[in-house]
Formats: structure tokens, C-alpha cells, sequence
């Protein structure tokens, strides 16, 4: 694989995050008097833009219950920052290797457009990135929009790029505009169920990951 971009997702891909997201959404909605979901109901959602992750942990939620449940979570999120330590191991080698393949580098992400600037910042990788997407300035995830935007700023067709990511969602929007992609397993959702997308390949560990992108 030669891809002309690689566009990762944020959390649970390259960054550290899954269990305080899963944390913070936990904190956020009982202190509202919301009732409690199983740890694996708040982890299944990452990945998904907020107002969307919240319907689906929620349904029936009205839009101010949802913005009360977002104005907790950010408050319970952002008291911890993204520290380079939050990185996941190999991440930053990966991206210099790719960056002199040469491939472009792009980030598709459920965060906020906040979210994503404080995250980019305080991790140290946000020099690496060409562009990014975010689902608050378009359209949630599996939805392909983000994708469509990203190939986009760069002229390139869906199977001149790829996507790389730890949940159902990144895999579903890459086949529906038919852009290869590759699952990692470190994150949220497990090999059995990134494979249901047909992705190239599923990666196990930042090893298998290079050799999938021909890196090892």
C-alpha cells in the first residue's frame, strides 16, 4: 500500500484516550441523574460526534439534556490535558516515517474542533498533520463527509487514500465512498467487528500496522 494519504483517527488510534472519554461520559450524565451504562455502552460510543454518541447512550434525550451532559463531559475531559506520555508506543516514529514516504497526513475525528486544537497541542504531534476534520464543522461519523472534505483539499480519489482506525465507525465511513482502510485493535472496537467493514487489513500492534503500510 502507497497511499498518497493517510488519515488517522484520534482516540483509541493514536492517542491513549478510550477509558477517560469512557470516564468523563460516565461522570457527566449521573451527576445529571441519568442512569449508569455498562463501561462497554460508553466505550462503544467513542468515536461517534457528541450529540450522536449521547442519542445513541440516551435515546430520547432533548437537546438541552444533551447540551447539559456535554457542558459536564468537556469540564470532566479537559481537567486532564493530552500529554506526549498519552501517545500510544511507535506513534510518533510511524508518523515521521510516513511523513517521509512521502505520504500526506490528514486526522478524521469524532472530537470537537476544541477539543482537537488543546489535544493536538499539549500531544506535540500537531505539526505532523496537513489537515483535519472534526465532527463539529461536518458531519458525525460513519457518515463520509469528513473523508469527502479531506480527499478533497487534496484532489486525490478514495482509493489514493486510507483510513486508519480503531472503530466500526472509521471502517464504515471509508466503504462507503470506497477508500481502503485498516483497523487497529488497540482501541475500542475488536478484530471481529472492524473486519465486518472488509477492511485491508486489522492491525494487532504498531508492528503489524508499518508492515500493513509497507513501513517494516
Amino acid at each position: 500500500m502507497t497511499p498518497k494519504v493517510v488519515i488517522f483517527d484520534w482516540d483509541g488510534t493514536l492517542i491513549d484516550s478510550v477509558d477517560h472519554i469512557a470516564d468523563s461520559l460516565h461522570l457527566a450524565a449521573t451527576e445529571l441523574g441519568f442512569p449508569a451504562r455498562e463501561r462497554e455502552a460508553y466505550k462503544d460510543i467513542i468515536g461517534l460526534g457528541i450529540i450522536e454518541a449521547l442519542q445513541k447512550l440516551y435515546p430520547g434525550l432533548a437537546m438541552d439534556e444533551i447540551h447539559a451532559i456535554r457542558e459536564g463531559y468537556g469540564r470532566y475531559f479537559f481537567s486532564k490535558q493530552t500529554t506526549p506520555q498519552s501517545v500510544f508506543p511507535g506513534v510518533e516514529d510511524l508518523l515521521d516515517d510516513l511523513a517521509g514516504a512521502p505520504s500526506h497526513l490528514a486526522v478524521a475525528t469524532g472530537k470537537s474542533r476544541r477539543g482537537l486544537v488543546k489535544a493536538l497541542e499539549s500531544s506535540g504531534l500537531g505539526s505532523r498533520f496537513a489537515t483535519t476534520r472534526c465532527a463539529d464543522e461536518t458531519r458525525s461519523k460513519p457518515d463520509p463527509a469528513m473523508l469527502i472534505e479531506i480527499i478533497e483539499h487534496f484532489g486525490i480519489e478514495p482509493r489514493e487514500a486510507v483510513m486508519i482506525g480503531d472503530t466500526i465507525y472509521d471502517m464504515e465511513m471509508a466503504q462507503r465512498i470506497g477508500m481502503p482502510a485498516i483497523g487497529v485493535e488497540w482501541g475500542v472496537h475488536p478484530r471481529a467487528r472492524l473486519e465486518a467493514y472488509s477492511p485491508v487489513a486489522v492491525a494487532s500492534d504498531m508492528a503489524a500496522l508499518r508492515q500493513a503500510l509497507y513501513l517494516a
